[in-house]
Formats: structure tokens, sequence, C-alpha cells
């Protein structure tokens, strides 16, 4: 397929780096200030240069990705909240051409679902959105292959910076704010990682599950969320006597979504270490399902990305 990628970022340029692996020509890449676009093809390596030295990645415009010969579009700008622009409106574009769509970004899908949905019912063109949870872990292809009405629930850990904090507080004995200046030198945690550590980006997450399971009706501001930052280490030391942790913990249902710290089995599967992340899927007839694995990463969330693209073919 012709990909046109809106957002030079981690998971933009890993998109474009991959795309040739996969069987798809990029003929479009764009960030914020400025495009490369060709209907044959745009030299990848060269403009992947350009972006990594600071130099504009072409000559063009963000607009001209539009005006190119594509089959899909991939939305890899940064998550908005709220009216979820510029994202919503990319996606809005690209559908009314008729065309696919793919979705890195969780704000369209997390704010403005039912809208995205309603659009692509009156286009030829698809949604497909599975890079925007969990990053490499095939959740969403999950749940649809298990078909949507067959899950009763999905819960998990979906968000590795504060499984990092969470997981350095209880092996090492040391506080909240020691464990983030850590994390933010190793480069685990944002400058400002308040979107991490207050559980936003997680509850967009399970906003998006519950939306998959409910078929729409849901955005942050109906999620329950509670961060990590008042968690103190007394109570994971308290947790360790009872053979118990803590983890930030997300649930999604028909009913809604819940995010916040929660005691979990110290040795049960969502007690993940690290970075990583978790998803356990609740189904009718088959169980429990679980999957784990880089819930984040420029080339991890890019598979899922390419994943997707596939699915269009």
């Amino acid at each position: 397929m012709k990909l046109a990628i809106l957002g030079a970022g981690a998971v933009g340029r890993s998109v474009a780096d991959l795309a040739g692996e996969y069987g798809h020509d990029v003929v479009a890449l764009a960030d914020s200030k400025s495009a490369v676009a060709d209907d044959a093809g745009i030299d990848v390596e060269r403009a992947l240069e350009r972006k990594a030295g600071g130099e504009p990645v072409g000559s063009g415009a963000p607009e001209d990705v539009f005006e190119t010969d594509y089959d899909a579009l991939v939305e890899a700008t940064p998550t908005t909240l709220d009216d979820a622009k510029p994202g919503f409106s990319h996606a809005r574009r690209a559908l009314e051409a008729d065309r696919h769509v793919v979705l890195a970004n969780k704000g369209p899908v997390a704010e403005r679902y039912d809208e995205l949905r309603a659009l692509e019912s009156d286009s030829a063109g698809s949604v497909r959105f599975e890079a925007t949870v969990g990053g490499a872990i095939p959740v969403l292809s999950t749940i649809e292959d298990e078909t949507p009405q067959a899950v009763t629930a999905v819960r998990g850990v979906l968000n590795g910076t504060a499984n990092f904090i969470l997981t350095r507080m209880a092996a090492e004995g040391l506080d909240y704010e020691h464990v983030l200046a850590e994390a933010q030198d190793l480069g685990v945690a944002e400058a400002d990682p308040t979107f991490d550590v207050d559980g936003t980006d997680a509850a967009l997450k399970f906003v998006i599950l519950s939306n998959v399971l409910a078929d729409g009706g849901f955005s942050l501001s109906d999620a329950a969320v509670d961060g990590i930052q008042n968690v103190p280490g007394s109570a994971l030391d308290l947790a360790a006597e009872d053979g118990r942790t803590i983890r930030l913990i997300g649930e999604a249902t028909r009913e809604g979504v819940r995010v916040g710290p929660r005691l979990v089995p110290e040795n049960g599967a969502l007690a993940v270490s690290g970075t990583r992340n978790i998803v356990q899927i609740e189904t009718r007839h088959a169980g429990s399902l679980h999957s784990s694995g880089r819930g984040a990463g420029g080339p991890e969330t890019a598979t899922a990305v390419l994943s997707d693209v596939g699915r269009l073919e």
C-alpha cells in the first residue's frame, strides 16, 4: 500500500523506516512544519537523515500530504485531549476522501470515537488503531478475533513509566520523588511526567477499550482515574509483607473505565516489572487471555501500525 505519514516523531519515523520491510511504499512524510511527498515514493532514508540533523524533512508544506496518491494515512502526531485536534481533523479529511486511516494517535479514538465511526460509515475507507493501546501487544486484534461481544472486561498495566516507578520503589525501598528523578535521568519518564503518573495515559487506552467493547459512548471525562503520585513507599513495604505489591491497574468494561493503584499478588500475572505492559482479556468462552510486552517505543508501536496496514489489504 501507499502510505502517507503525518507525524515524524519516534513512531512516525519508525513506520517510515520499516514500511519497506512490510511491502509498503511511503509517498509522504510530514512533521508539524514541513513535508516530503512524491507519488512514486519518497527517499525515506534521506528524509530521516534530514530530520535527525535538525533540517526540514522536505521542502513542502504538511498539507501536501493530502494531495498525494496515498492508500492509507498513518496519523502519528502527538495525542491531544478534548477536541483531539489536529489528529481528528486529519482522520476526517482522509476518510472524506475515501482513504484508509491508521491511528497511532490516541486522541481521536478516546475523545471522539462516535464521530470517527460515523465518518468511517460514510467513507469507502476504514479506520484501524491497534497502535493506540499497548504498543506492540496485539490487544485490539485479539478482541477483534474473539469478537467484542464475547469479551466481558479488559484489565491490566498500560503505562510503562508508572510501572517502572512502582517497581523501583518496591525493589529498593525508595520514595516516589527519588525514583521519578531516576526515571527522568534514564529517559523512562518525560521532563513533565504528569500524563503518565497521574493516570491519564493509561486511562486514554482503557477508554478506547471500553469504546470498542460498547461500540462507543466513552471519553476521558467518563473515566475514574487516580495516579501514583501519592503512593508512599510504606504502602509498598506493607504490601510486600502480605505477598502483594502495587501496580497502576486499569479496567475497561461496557459500563465504564477505572484506573488507579491496586494491590495485586506479588507473583501474579499483573505484577509485571520495569516498563513492561500486560493486558488481561476476560472472555465468555475462552477464559482469561494474557498478553505482555513492550507497550511503547518507536519500532514497537510501528509494528502495530504496519500490522493494521496489512489488515487493510
